[in-house]
């Protein structure tokens, strides 16, 4: 008989299927052990998913800068950045900035920028656990800082490539990071905490190493330190005359006549300092002028320089700030550089322009009426300072900066004021800049306590070439009273005086004004520095014991 046919158990046929099917799941500590969540695929923890953001961004601006050094430094990404957050902030913030960090103002900013990057880092991590939208956050974040690379003012299409670098890198170190390997496929499992930290060091380290390379690179390559070292200063055929006692009263605590180079202010747009050499410098004269020429250092020398100590102020100098100093300054007249070119008679603009980019229009009435504008090479016996402009820059007395002191500057246009604007007269301040008459209180500092009897109260007052007439103070609300003028040294530098104050017991406002050269007096009013300088008398509150 035939063997009955045999009925399949359903139950018991399935259970090696279903064993098999186990088998291949992960266990829940294996789960646990990768930080993943589910076996369709693993996410890290909120806090590696922020170390990787800020690790991938660290790599976009080190390989960024690392590239920039072999284009162009004004090319990385982080000096673009802040370049264009100087192009666009509003003058309210700039002056609050330099009132509250003066010539510090741009380690205030990279520190804010800093922290903003930061932030921006974190999300990007965070949003790249389950998908890749961080790596989609840190394109269209390149994408923006291509776009501003490319509107600097010196900018070529090669602008954009240490951007681009730079954000390729930091996609595939945020996929590694956070999805264990740089495509955009997910993985079965997470990374493990072991193989995070030590994927983490070796990125930071990494991206340290290319920031340090591309700083160092760019120094090499473009050695402006050892240039300025070996660099001659001319011989002066006219020297600026000594400061003496008469001019520059021993009074402790009463600002030095001659400003030291490395207590110069310093307010500038160049959050990177050019490097350019000496040899690689040229100045470009043209415009409307009757012939176009260049100097450059070899035909400069052919020419005679001055020596001529000059005051400088900084147009965002607030009432009694410290935005002010003097030097000897040693260069070639403007004028006469001007005049080998030949300005046409119906041009009444000199816009000068720096390697970097930035520009400056100065009357060119104020650079031909035989005050000393120079060209400058020289302060204070010793080549620039590539802060204050190596190789050259320009001097122009009786102007603020803004409108006159272009730093590294290369290029000069004759042209008009109804047919070009500067930086800044482009962001509404004041197209020609004379200086306000000014005065300030250095002694007794603000708020100090002193005794009864004699005190004497000192300071400076300025009005280039105008000159200071005489200087007021007054007690409360008592008569003005003059002060003792030091001997002027010129009409392009500040004035020293001092007054002997009979100071009885009590709390008591000091003020202070001035009366330039033609006899206006300094204005009352107090005035923000925006659009053409503050104006307002200075005091000091002083407790008389």
């Amino acid at each position: 008989m035939p063997e009955p046919a045999v009925i399949p158990d359903p139950i018991a046929d399935s259970e090696p299927a279903v064993h098999e099917r186990h088998s291949r799941l992960p266990s829940i500590g294996r789960l646990r052990a990768a930080g993943a969540r589910s076996p369709r695929g693993a996410a890290i923890g909120w806090t590696r998913a922020a170390v990787a953001g800020v690790l991938a961004a660290a790599t976009v601006l080190g390989v960024g800068h690392l590239v920039a050094a072999l284009i162009d430094p004004a090319s990385s990404p982080f000096f673009v950045l802040g370049a264009t957050m100087v192009d666009h902030t509003p003058h309210q913030l700039k002056d609050a900035a330099i009132r509250r960090f003066g010539s510090h103002d741009k380690q205030a900013l990279f520190a804010s920028m800093a922290a903003v990057m930061v932030l921006g880092a974190v999300v990007a991590g965070v949003l790249e656990r389950r998908r890749p939208l961080g790596s989609v956050l840190l394109v269209a974040l390149g994408g923006v800082v291509v776009v501003a690379a490319l509107q600097r003012p010196t900018a070529g299409a090669w602008f954009a490539v240490p951007a681009v670098a730079g954000v390729v890198a930091g996609v595939a170190v945020l996929r590694v990071l956070v999805a264990g390997r740089p495509s955009f496929r997910r993985p079965e499992t997470g990374v493990s905490r072991r193989r995070f930290l030590v994927s983490a060091a070796s990125v930071g380290a990494l991206a340290l190493g290319a920031a340090a390379l591309g700083q160092t690179l760019a120094t090499r390559l473009r050695d402006v330190t050892a240039d300025r070292a070996r660099f001659l200063l001319p011989r002066p055929v006219r020297t600026a005359p000594a400061v003496t006692a008469r001019v520059a009263p021993s009074v402790p605590g009463l600002t030095s006549f001659v400003t030291p180079n490395d207590r110069f202010y310093r307010v500038d747009t160049a959050l990177q300092l050019p490097a350019l050499t000496s040899g690689d410098w040229r100045l470009r004269i043209h415009g409307m002028v009757d012939r176009p020429v260049e100097f450059d250092f070899d035909r400069l020398r052919l020419r005679s320089a001055v020596e001529s100590l000059m005051t400088l102020t900084c147009v965002s100098n607030e009432v009694g700030g410290e935005l002010a100093g003097t030097a000897r300054w040693l260069g070639y007249p403007l004028a006469d550089l001007l005049a080998e070119a030949g300005p046409h008679p119906d041009a009444d603009l000199l816009l000068s322009r720096s390697v970097d980019g930035f520009t400056a229009g100065t009357p060119l009435s104020a650079v031909t009426d035989g005050r000393d504008a120079l060209l400058a090479v020289g302060m204070n016996g010793e080549p620039l300072p590539v802060a204050h402009g190596y190789p050259a820059r320009l001097i122009v007395p009786g102007l603020y900066g803004y409108v006159s002191a272009t730093k590294w500057v290369v290029d000069l246009e004759v042209t008009r004021f109804d047919r070009a604007r500067a930086y800044w007269t482009q962001r509404g301040w004041s197209d020609r800049g004379p200086i306000k008459t000014a005065s300030r209180i250095d002694v007794p500092a603000a708020f100090t306590t002193v005794d009864a009897g004699e005190v004497i109260v000192a300071g400076v007052a300025w009005a280039q070439h105008r000159g200071i007439a005489s200087v007021e103070l007054q007690v409360d609300d008592g008569p003005w009273q003059p002060a003792e003028l030091a001997a002027e040294y010129s009409t392009d530098t500040w004035r020293q005086w001092v007054w002997r104050w009979q100071a009885s017991t009590g709390t008591h406002t000091v003020r202070v004004r001035a009366v330039d050269g033609t006899g206006a007096l300094q204005e009352e009013a107090r005035t923000t520095p925006f659009p053409n300088g503050a104006t307002g008398w200075h005091n000091r509150v002083i407790t008389v014991r």
